[in-house]
């Protein structure tokens, strides 16, 4: 068989910054806790901690005195830093560079918001670690929305400053952006709506998307390696599989079936930005003893 991994996948910068910033403190200390899961894939969380790196939830940082705790490239709430200042804990801050550029920009929209009554809305994942610490920026004002259903939270007849999660979909967002002016103009007829729009999406993210549609396109079977907790995994892993059925999420070697391989030649392997490119190497690895 041929196998072929796509060059464009693997992790993106901010999780790539995190991991190397997580390694550096792992040489000098051999001990760093992180907040949450530094990525969305057991292997490579599972491959930081045998280096010394303690996985921690938010519970756990008033015991922490003393202790250095990397926040992960997702962000984090005002409220988590506060906690940390006032238990004596020493921040490793890997918040990606985008991510971080949009808490600032959120939270200076808030500010000059916040005397005339507009409202900042989030379009993004409820729960999702980066989308808590872009709430935090409003001070838990804001509102979160992330299907039309949710819609109902917004008052058309005041301003709106829209925002995303930066790894959300930008067709998705655009839908989002349309309906809401819709409705605004619903409400106020003769009136332009009061509505501001912010791409806010990573463009590493979303211009993986075409790139990856066009590499599966050229597989007899598709391996899409992702963690399953990855909400940009299993994403992508849609994208794929609309345009190749063909396509299966797998997480580690061992979920290979030989029957998937039957009468194949080409074998793409590809996955998220939350993919290690070492686990893709292995399951190729493993890919080629089933050939063989």
């Amino acid at each position: 068989m041929y196998i072929e991994i796509d060059k464009g996948s693997g992790f993106c910068f901010g999780v790539v910054h995190a991991i190397e910033v997580a390694e550096r403190e792992l040489a000098v200390d051999k001990e760093l806790y992180c907040l949450g899961d530094i990525v969305h894939n057991h292997e490579e969380v599972e491959r930081l901690e045998k280096l010394g790196m303690k996985i921690i939830s938010h519970d756990d940082l008033p015991a922490l005195e003393g202790k250095k705790v990397l926040f992960r490239a997702h962000g984090e709430h005002p409220n988590t830093y506060k906690t940390a200042f006032k238990n004596g804990i020493t921040i490793i801050d890997a918040t990606c560079p985008v991510v971080l550029r949009l808490q600032n920009k959120i939270r200076r929209s808030y500010d000059e918001v916040s005397k005339n009554e507009s409202q900042i809305v989030i379009f993004g994942k409820e729960l999702h670690p980066e989308v808590n610490g872009l709430y935090g920026q409003t001070f838990c004002r804001g509102i979160i929305v992330s299907s039309f259903d949710d819609l109902t939270q917004i008052d058309y007849s005041k301003p709106v400053r829209l925002f995303v999660q930066t790894t959300k979909s930008l067709d998705k967002f655009h839908e989002m952006s349309k309906e809401i002016e819709r409705r605004m103009r619903a409400v106020n007829p003769d009136v332009e709506p009061d509505l501001l729009v912010f791409d806010t999406i990573c463009r590493q993210m979303s211009n993986r998307v075409p790139a990856l549609q066009k590499f599966v396109t050229r597989f007899d079977i598709v391996l899409f390696v992702s963690g399953r907790k990855s909400s940009n995994g299993n994403f992508l892993f849609q994208k794929c599989k609309e345009i190749n059925p063909a396509t299966y999420f797998i997480s580690q070697s061992g979920e290979l079936k030989r029957i998937w391989f039957e009468g194949k030649e080409k074998v793409g392997i590809c996955g998220a930005t939350s993919t290690p490119m070492w686990l893709m190497e292995k399951i190729a690895e493993e890919v080629q003893k089933i050939g063989e």
